[in-house]
């Protein structure tokens, strides 16, 4: 029996890793699925070709790691060489499964597509009276990231850029206050798109 905050780990982690349905997790390797079990999660990794290829667990225990951090520590897992202790492996369904200690692992650093994915899903939300409502977006290069929000019930778009690097979960819960603030707007000459430009790429 799955509990309800083991319950809780477990959705958000599947939610998660659905953007990884549409390509490799690492080179050579795919997602295949994510599995409950009791106190932790398993992530079902094909590595190597369809047919020839093998399908391992990996187990990742709920109470080591937020959810956030899971697909780097699969990167860095599937990308380098790992020793495992005999304790660490088992067997579940005819495939191996193989327990990870994540506070042990650096996790690798997420790609520029996947901070992007992070803010973007964080801000696309349809929005309330007090929230912006994000309407799109584009990658500009460097790790920046123009996003357009338009306020429910007020005329206008506005273009924010902010800072892949810098994007935390204080920064963009503040971004509706923040793009209210006439210290970070100015007018926006080169961006049709917008009737103004807030800047939060120094926040």
């Amino acid at each position: 029996m799955i509990d309800s905050e083991d319950r809780e780990q477990q959705a958000a982690v599947s939610r998660l890793l659905l953007y990884y349905l549409n390509g490799p997790l690492a080179e050579g390797c795919r997602l295949r699925g994510v599995l409950p079990a009791p106190g932790a999660v398993r992530i079902a990794v094909h590595a190597g070709d369809d047919e020839d290829g093998v399908t391992l667990l990996y187990e990742i225990p709920h109470d080591t790691v937020a959810p956030y951090y899971i697909p780097g520590i699969l990167r860095t897992v599937l990308a380098g060489t790992q020793i495992y202790g005999t304790s660490d492996i088992s067997e579940a369904m005819g495939m191996t499964v193989i327990r990870l200690h994540p506070e042990e692992i650096t996790p690798d650093p997420e790609s520029e597509y996947g901070q992007t994915l992070t803010v973007v899903r964080a801000l696309s939300g349809p929005g309330d009276e007090e929230n912006p409502f994000l309407i799109g977006f584009l990658m500009r290069g460097h790790h920046l990231l123009r996003l357009y929000v338009q306020r429910p019930g007020r005329p206008g778009v506005i273009g924010v850029d902010v800072r892949l690097t810098d994007m935390t979960t204080a920064l963009i819960a503040s971004l509706p206050s923040l793009i209210e603030e006439t210290q970070h707007q100015k007018p926006s000459p080169d961006d049709p798109l917008c009737d103004l430009l807030v800047d939060l790429t120094n926040w």
